[in-house]
């Protein structure tokens, strides 16, 4: 009875709580706020008696709201500014859109009042269309007038960005299709990527294919193409240059060290004695016993074979049209091989446990002076993603 109690109450304080931040909301004029909290609770349940008040704040907001809106785009239409026709198309869409959230909802009743609450709905379907068309056309034109007479990148990006947008509100609107792929190709950074080998050591082909396999980076800059191979038609913006400029790798070494181990282990029992040298026993007759032990000891040898690569290098961003550096970014990775295996000379029994497993390895061959670079350069791929996505061009 308690928990039904204590449940009652949270349920009621959080009740009060929503109606309090709706009110507060309506009260603030952010009445798509207030609509947005009075639906939600009141589509749990609009029959519960708690969600009255927000069926009266929802009635409120949905007024205010409406008069408000007509009377913006009343006053955007005096104005005559074609750079409003967005906004006017934008408010009646949303006025639309809030009458299909509440109509599923009604009718609602207002207990207190005695009466379903009132909501004056319009048809908003010739304004919306009207709207749109005046919308349509403006964003045409400015996108048209841009491409024609753009002198920066960022300008065919705006005119993509105002055609993606007529095309999601008015899809096959004239050519949009084709003025939006003419703005993203003007609009786009090609950059050539190079890879230069400054050491006297040996780049694997696979690691050179791996690095420059952009595709695996899974980059998402809308606004830049990379290119590993130049392609004679295109103006290359800028050059992306990956230099190695120093490789160093370790000479195979074989570490030894000894380690003597000594423990006591058990070696049978032997019967107790007293001062007499009689066996003694306990109550039931039996002759007690004791386990006896012995040192055993054992001289563990432990080899480390050990190997490292160090590659180093830096990635360098040029602006070919202006001959400038724009960007240069440290790119470095290590890899260490190790293999460790051992032998002994005595009793296996003193070894600790954590020693057994290094009995039953063998040395290895060292991998070659190409395979560590390899493996090195799986760190300098994590590296080489890290950049390419934190470079910005524009």
């Amino acid at each position: 009875m308690k928990k039904f109690l204590l449940l009652g109450i949270l349920v009621f304080i959080y009740s009060c709580s929503g109606v309090k931040r709706t009110q507060e909301a309506l009260n603030s004029g952010n009445y798509n706020a207030a609509i947005n909290k009075a639906i939600v609770n009141i589509a749990e349940n609009k029959t519960k008696k708690s969600n009255q008040a927000f069926i009266v704040l929802l009635e409120e907001a949905y007024q205010k709201n409406t008069e408000r809106e007509l009377q913006n785009i009343k006053f955007l239409k005096k104005d005559g500014n074609s750079a409003n026709y967005e906004t006017i198309y934008e408010s009646y869409v949303t006025l639309k859109e809030i009458q299909q959230r509440i109509r599923p909802l009604l009718p609602l009743y207002i207990m207190e009042e005695g009466r379903d609450a009132r909501f004056n709905f319009n048809n908003y379907d010739s304004d919306i269309i009207a709207a749109k068309e005046n919308l349509s056309e403006f964003l045409y034109n400015n996108a048209v007038g841009l491409l024609q007479n753009a002198r920066y990148k960022n300008e065919y990006r705006n005119a993509y960005d105002d055609l993606k947008y007529l095309e999601e509100i008015n899809p096959n609107y004239r050519d949009t299709k084709i003025k939006m792929d003419e703005a993203y190709q003007k609009g786009l950074d090609y950059v050539v990527v190079e890879m230069v080998n400054n050491t006297d050591k040996v780049i694997p082909k696979r690691l050179e294919d791996e690095l420059l396999n952009l595709n695996t980076y899974g980059l998402n800059n809308l606004w830049t193409e990379y290119h590993t191979n130049r392609l004679a038609n295109i103006d290359y913006d800028y050059l992306m240059e990956v230099s190695f400029q120093d490789i160093n790798i370790s000479p195979e070494q074989v570490n030894e060290k000894q380690i003597i181990k000594e423990k006591q282990i058990k070696d049978g029992y032997e019967y107790v004695e007293d001062q007499n040298g009689n066996i003694v026993k306990d109550s039931l007759g039996n002759k007690i016993k004791v386990d006896k032990f012995k040192t055993v000891r054992c001289d563990f040898y432990q080899f480390t074979q050990f190997k490292s690569a160090q590659v180093v290098g830096v990635v360098n961003f040029t602006d070919l049209r202006k001959q400038q550096q724009i960007n240069q970014y440290p790119l470095a990775s290590e890899f260490v091989f190790e293999h460790i295996f051992a032998n002994y000379n005595g009793d296996k029994r003193a070894l600790d446990n954590d020693l057994l497993p290094f009995l039953q390895a063998a040395r290895v061959p060292f991998p070659t002076n190409e395979q560590m670079v390899y493996d090195a350069g799986e760190d300098l791929k994590n590296n080489l993603k890290s950049i390419l996505t934190r470079q910005r061009f524009n």
